[in-house]
């Protein structure tokens, strides 16, 4: 993947902006659980099965994302390659930061009137934009249009189908709201200079190879990951974590969280995290997210790392890397692999999909839809493959253009059966943010582990039943 040449800075929010964020995600998720909204609680408007006729007057596509190299990739790409279809067409790809990127959405939807025409969903964005009517159901058009045979089952589960009955699987007969826009997962990267050729296989290998290569080079910490208390930062972490050790985030059809999340594997995931991976990080990294991990990498200051694939691109930049004067030298000291086993092999789902607003004029809502039929074709999914996207269709995903595109194409293209997604429910908001909050506050030593793991239970559970009794929840 060729994302543009920059690694970019992605803010930290201070306390202040924090406490303000939580309390818009309560008010946004409590509408999408019933609250005091009129809206139609039935479901999301259908977008027609075939595409109406499309205006030939000059027009603006507006997408919202957050602050990252792939929506630069994702803009340039479509005004250089739609605009062949469509030269009346010209792409805009607007970007927040990552930390307000959920709210910078559901406010627009609150409101029912939004300045974009397609939202960038995470995946457990979805529940809570389909309960609320915000986006457009296009079970209708994707029958009709896209050949959903064409998917491994799963990344079309998660990035557009709702309710979904289980992570891993798809419900053929489930409604669609989006398509895939960008995979993700993430990667291990590793010093092949500091700690040898071969890879860890297992987590606690990683673990020992990391405590050895901090012991043996001094100023060079044995790991770096995500542990800030913002965006899903500090939870993807442990629930990577949990999933290597066998754990489970909950019991979706029960709905129960408590003693599930922190039941033995849970509670032996936390204990491996904060007392044996924790110590190996850089001091002050307690607050770290996409950018501060990129740096430590490109300053040769961590012997292994996980980052997002489709974050690494830049590290591959001789302008931005201690490590080397020329890409291959930077090669020659890095390596990229997918992540150790333990227990299970499961990896983190990341990426998202193309999702179109309910309240965009008709006319931009019949050009999302001849744009999302557009990007989903082979050759489109190959070329933007080839200008730094990560692609969800099978034969692109297994295409030269991307598996010889960067050095770790392949780990994406090896772990898409090993995804494993969190809640993909309306109450995702509430529930990360409680485990963000209390993960990351384990991490900097504000709280015992155990203690935070069976807070994070006790409070989700809260959450869920509440909704229930409210008549709120997907599953």
């Amino acid at each position: 993947m060729r994302y543009p040449k920059r690694i970019g800075r992605l803010p930290v929010p201070g306390r202040k902006v924090k406490l303000a964020m939580a309390a818009m995600l309560l008010a946004t998720t409590m509408a999408a659980c019933g609250g005091d909204d009129d809206g139609d609680k039935s479901g999301a408007p259908k977008a027609p099965a075939d595409i109406p006729t499309l205006t030939n007057d000059p027009l603006t596509l507006s997408f919202i994302w957050f602050e990252w190299p792939p929506a630069k990739a994702l803009e340039d790409f479509a005004n250089a390659e739609y605009k062949k279809l469509r030269p009346n067409v010209t792409v805009k790809v607007n970007t927040v930061p990552n930390a307000n990127w959920h709210d910078a959405m559901f406010t627009q939807f609150a409101a029912r009137k939004t300045d974009f025409d397609i939202a960038i969903l995470d995946s457990q964005h979805i529940g809570e934009a389909v309960t609320n009517g915000n986006i457009l159901d296009i079970t209708d058009f994707v029958k009709k249009n896209i050949d959903t045979s064409a998917y491994n089952p799963y990344l079309l589960a998660a990035y557009g189908q709702y309710p979904q009955a289980e992570t891993g699987q798809r419900d053929e007969n489930a409604k669609l709201y989006g398509l895939p826009l960008l995979g993700d997962t993430w990667t291990m990267i590793y010093r092949k200079d500091l700690i040898g050729e071969k890879a860890p296989q297992t987590w606690d290998e990683m673990i020992s190879v990391a405590a050895k290569c901090q012991a043996d080079n001094p100023g060079v910490s044995g790991l770096a990951f995500h542990q800030a208390n913002g965006s899903d930062a500090a939870a993807v972490t442990y629930n990577t974590v949990n999933g290597v050790y066998g754990g489970n985030l909950w019991n979706a059809k029960d709905r129960k969280i408590e003693g599930v999340l922190n039941d033995a594997a849970g509670q032996e995931a936390m204990d491996v995290l904060v007392n044996k991976m924790k110590p190996l990080t850089a001091k002050g990294s307690g607050n770290w997210f996409i950018d501060e991990v990129n740096a430590s990498v490109a300053q040769g200051k961590a012997c292994i790392a996980f980052q997002w694939i489709a974050a690494s691109g830049g590290l591959l930049d001789p302008k931005q890397s201690t490590l080397g004067t020329t890409r291959e030298q930077i090669l020659g000291k890095l390596g990229f692999a997918t992540l150790p086993t333990q227990k299970t092999n499961l990896v983190p789902l990341g990426g998202m999909g193309m999702h179109i607003s309910a309240y965009s004029a008709k006319a931009n809502q019949n050009e999302a839809l001849n744009f999302m039929k557009w990007f989903e074709q082979a050759d489109v999914q190959k070329k933007w493959a080839a200008a730094g996207g990560v692609p969800s269709r099978t034969d692109a995903i297994q295409s030269p253009e991307f598996l010889n595109s960067s050095p770790f194409a392949k780990v994406y293209a090896d772990s898409v059966p090993r995804m494993r997604d969190m809640w993909n429910v309306p109450e995702y908001a509430q529930l990360v943010n409680i485990e963000n909050t209390n993960v990351n506050a384990a991490l900097n030593g504000a709280k015992d582990p155990k203690q935070a793991l069976d807070e994070i239970a006790k409070e989700q559970q809260k959450v869920l039943d509440a909704s229930r009794k409210k008549g709120g929840g997907g599953l």
